[in-house]
């Protein structure tokens, strides 16, 4: 739409405005005086009715984006049903020209164009959203214009600005789950996160353990109670300073454990482990934790006896 229209002339203080598309002019038609020029039109410029008109009447192509390692404002060269409209010579000059276009000139672009085809294998593996496999791009590009490829895997580049990306826009994905969709080593995934976080100078906030529990109680078929109840135990360690220096989704899981044993919905610290990618022992340890700190040994005893 155009900017707001004005309902008088600020110099005569007449109300018959004139607002002229074509010149993007705002003009009164009393005086004559231009109130504004320079106009931006941000409505459609025209309609489609039929797949046969839309292309030709169309000027725009598809908004740019980091996934693709032109951004996508590269252009192609005729399609394939030009082929036939041309003469012997021109075929020639055509399919050369396509080939010539084709043919990615500096390392950067080479790169940039086998990564990004990993990056979104790797997202597509993990579903994650579009806006975070944007920003993971985004990184790995910055990365590999600053020369922090060298010397590292691809694969683990990537991982790790996906990574990063998943902790700027706070989706819970772990190093773990990371690490089996990309098939690199979780302590390669991890150096190679620091490392490009620190060069970006990407500033990261520590993951929020209460972020896991919703794909956690999904996977394990536990209800919105007990879901909402393992938050309001990780709220409470929070404020005794319990979920510091101990890995979010350990402390996390053993919330949700505590919170199934509350609520009579037994899992076993089997299960949860399996489904939070922790160990027995880890579920163990943070439900000694909580249960003592918390002051929930009572509550969990009683729930137990039913």
């Amino acid at each position: 739409m155009l900017k707001k229209k004005l309902k008088e002339c600020p110099d005569c203080g007449s109300k018959n405005i004139f607002h002229n598309r074509e010149k993007g002019e705002t003009v009164c038609r009393e005086c004559g005086l231009v109130i504004e020029d320079r106009m931006v039109d941000f409505s459609q410029e025209w309609r489609e009715f039929d797949d046969d008109t839309g292309p030709s009447k169309r000027r725009t192509g598809a908004p740019s984006s980091h996934t693709s390692y032109d951004q996508g404002l590269g252009t192609e060269i005729g399609s394939s049903s030009d082929y036939y409209k041309l003469g012997g010579k021109d075929k020639d000059k055509f399919f050369r020209l396509r080939k010539w276009q084709y043919r990615i000139s500096t390392a950067i672009e080479r790169n940039l164009k086998v990564a990004l085809a990993e990056l979104k294998r790797v997202s597509s593996f993990l579903k994650l959203p579009k806006q975070v496999e944007e920003e993971a791009a985004r990184i790995y590009r910055l990365a590999v214009q600053r020369g922090l490829v060298r010397g590292r895997s691809m694969e683990s580049v990537v991982a790790g600005a996906l990574y990063a990306a998943c902790r700027r826009h706070e989706v819970p994905r772990t190093l773990d789950e990371m690490g089996e969709a990309s098939g690199i080593e979780k302590k390669e995934i991890g150096r190679t996160y620091r490392f490009i976080t620190r060069e970006l100078e990407i500033s990261i906030r520590p993951s929020n353990p209460s972020d896991y529990i919703p794909r956690f109680a999904s996977a394990l078929k536990l209800s919105p109670e007990t879901q909402s109840k393992s938050v309001e135990i990780l709220e409470m360690a929070r404020k005794v300073e319990l979920t510091s220096g101990r890995g979010p989704t350990g402390i996390a899981a053993a919330a949700l454990y505590v919170a199934s044993l509350i609520h009579g919905e037994k899992r076993t610290q089997r299960e949860v482990a399996d489904v939070a990618g922790v160990t027995e022992v880890t579920i163990r340890n943070r439900y000694k934790e909580l249960i003592k700190k918390l002051n929930l040994t009572k509550e969990v005893e009683k729930h137990k006896k039913k």
